[in-house]
């Protein structure tokens, strides 16, 4: 009775010892807090690797992480005790003791998977104090962490051959696959590589590496089920791949988690990127966006040639700030349509004009004379938009800009003047994507969703660059491209009903390419991303948002019954505006202006303030127009 009561007694000190010591000395967990940072695509699955300090590929791995016959491969080759014992087995210790003494020398060390773990925590010597340590803090790991916790640090630091730990890492290095997605021959490499990481790498000990293999599978269940496992079997892998790499200058801004990056579409615009380089110049780069229209989310970013420092591949292009060129007309149209100064038919004069001391020419130093303004957009000439410009005034462009999210950046103590029109201002490749983006949906700002243009304006000057690519390419798609001064930036922009995307070439140091254009250089590449992109479904019901689809109109073509061209009409009250065909609500304009009209019907009231020429225009909800000039006696 005495013994036992002083054995009660103890038991209480004992565990509040170990309880202090627990807290005075608490396990080391450094190495384990020391991962690589990882970026998910948006559908979870790892997208980028960026490796860990020192620069070690060291991913945390948790029990879902793997496969159910990895961990009973784990526990059937290294510690079949695991789930009896509390960190440390005394019969495998026993058994290692009285190998020693009977051979002289080391046999086994009798360590746990808890042992292992604290070693892989704290690498030590090979010695009897390290042993010693191993066991304190292999019971210290289990009192804190549990046998999940033990679990989940060994599988994390595991080493897999070279700078890889843990069996993320080295299922992804070796086998290109997460390793939940690994068979059973492939698991049981992964467990052998964590005994002796250097002398199994199969790559460079494919032998030793398929042995230690075998001998895993065995160890799990050492019979006929087995030995099948061994003989269906593969090779072992000849070559450690690469970890995931994908937009690598967005992995590197942001910390960890998710993206809203499409895993697959990254990849193959990378790829498309890839190819695009190898044509180019020396010293040129590229970015590439694609965003979602309507949720503005990126889907791909490219931000240059990663690899060569040549193209300044360390830098993000799609941040760079460049000449614009002529990629900011569209703009200009839609506030001019908006405005009511002039419509997709109005007529006017390509000729020489100055403006002040300004005297902008196009591209081709030729003038194209008289054109109606839809073509004015789509040939891209610069005396039309400027004159736009003039009449807009400047600062209204240089609004809207911001509006959409894109920062007008002007040299030091300048006002916006008419050079906007033509590229002289810098912006972004990834605020101009959004500009795109605000144009193509409706003229909606990001985020809050406030109006930049009116819906109607923006879908008509969408709707006005909805053409075929010059080289062959998918149909329905609105597009642009831009050159500024000197070629030193090609762009180009398109939209469908889903995507925005956007192209940058140029030298990063801004230095010129003689030559380029962004019809020569950039549209083409423009045109293979959305070759490569899901198409664009055709809405069920008319939008106000950009309709660029290529499937064939279901309604009848737009058109004025009344007036009918050229008419001439004697001075009266009330005329009535009548049209057929497009779609529903209609809007009729005069001289620009809307006029109040039911959007059920294709008609409305008109009383002319007089005797003169009037143009008259209808506008459908697809930014369909027709129009005739009217005279009034």
């Amino acid at each position: 009775m005495r013994w036992a009561a002083i054995l009660v007694s103890a038991v209480p000190a004992l565990l509040g010892g170990a309880w202090a010591l627990d807290c005075a000395f608490p396990p080391p967990m450094a190495r384990f807090e020391n991962l690589a940072r990882e970026v998910a695509a948006r559908d979870g699955r790892t997208l980028s690797v960026l490796p860990a300090a020192g620069g070690v590929w060291r991913l945390r791995t948790r029990l879902e992480d793997v496969p159910p016959h990895l961990l009973a491969m784990l526990i059937a080759a290294e510690d079949r005790r695991f789930r009896l014992h509390p960190g440390v087995d005394p019969l495998a210790l026993a058994r290692a003791a009285a190998q020693w003494i009977r051979a002289g020398r080391v046999v086994s060390g009798g360590s746990t998977l808890s042992m292992q773990a604290a070693r892989l925590l704290e690498p030590r010597p090979r010695n009897l104090r390290s042993k010693a340590i191993e066991i304190a803090r292999a019971l210290q790991l289990e009192w804190r962490h549990g046998k999940r916790g033990v679990l989940e640090i060994w599988l994390t630091l595991a080493p897999q051959g070279g700078n890889l730990e843990g069996l993320r890492a080295g299922a992804l290095a070796w086998f290109g696959r997460p390793p939940s997605a690994l068979d059973a021959a492939e698991s049981a490499l992964l467990v052998a590589l964590a005994r002796r990481p250097e002398a199994l790498r199969p790559d460079r000990h494919p032998e030793a590496a398929r042995l230690a293999r075998d001998a895993v599978l065995h160890a799990r269940a050492p019979d006929v089920a087995s030995r099948a496992e061994i003989a269906l079997a593969g090779e072992v892998p000849p070559r450690r791949r690469s970890l995931p790499r994908l937009a690598p200058h967005l992995a590197r801004q942001l910390r960890e988690g998710p993206t809203t990056i499409d895993l697959e579409l990254q990849r193959a615009v990378e790829t498309v990127a890839r190819e695009a380089l190898q044509r180019l110049p020396e010293r040129v780069s590229l970015a590439i966006m694609v965003s979602d229209l309507r949720s503005r989310e990126t889907r791909v970013l490219v931000g240059g040639d990663w690899m060569n420092p040549a193209r300044a591949g360390a830098l993000d292009l799609s941040r760079a700030i460049r000449s614009p060129g002529s990629t900011l007309k569209p703009l200009i149209y839609a506030l001019a349509f908006e405005n009511g100064t002039v419509t997709p038919d109005t007529v006017l004069a390509d000729l020489p004009r100055r403006f002040g001391d300004y005297a902008p020419e196009n591209f081709d130093r030729a003038f194209q004379g008289r054109l109606r303004i839809a073509d004015a957009l789509r040939q891209s000439l610069n005396q039309p938009a400027v004159a736009l410009l003039n009449e807009l005034g400047p600062l209204r462009l240089a609004g809207a800009m911001k509006a959409a999210g894109v920062l007008p950046r002007l040299p030091p103590g300048t006002e916006p003047s008419l050079p906007l029109a033509l590229g002289g201002v810098g912006v972004t490749l990834r605020e101009m994507v959004g500009l795109y983006a605000m144009l193509g949906d409706g003229g909606r700002a990001a985020g809050a969703g406030a109006s930049v243009v009116e819906p109607r304006a923006a879908a008509l000057a969408s709707s006005l660059l909805v053409q075929p690519f010059p080289g062959g390419g998918p149909a329905g798609i609105a597009w642009k491209t831009g050159t500024s001064w000197g070629g030193r930036d090609a762009w180009s922009f398109g939209m469908d009903r889903r995507h925005v995307v956007g192209v940058w070439i140029g030298r990063p140091d801004g230095t010129p390419m003689p030559g380029a254009t962004g019809a020569r250089l950039a549209l083409p590449l423009l045109a293979q991303v959305f070759e490569r992109l899901p198409a664009a479904p055709r809405p069920a019901a008319p939008q106000r948002a950009l309709g660029v689809a290529a499937a064939a109109p279901t309604t009848d073509a737009l058109r004025l019954l009344f007036p009918p061209p050229r008419a001439v009409l004697p001075e009266a009250g009330r005329v009535v505006l009548r049209a057929a065909g497009g779609q529903r609500p209609l809007t009729f304009l005069v001289d620009g202006a809307p006029l109040p009209a039911d959007p059920a019907r294709r008609e409305t009231a008109w009383v002319p303030p007089g005797p003169g020429f009037y143009r008259i225009t209808v506008l459908d909800a697809e930014g369909a127009a027709a129009g005739t000039e009217l005279r009034v006696r």
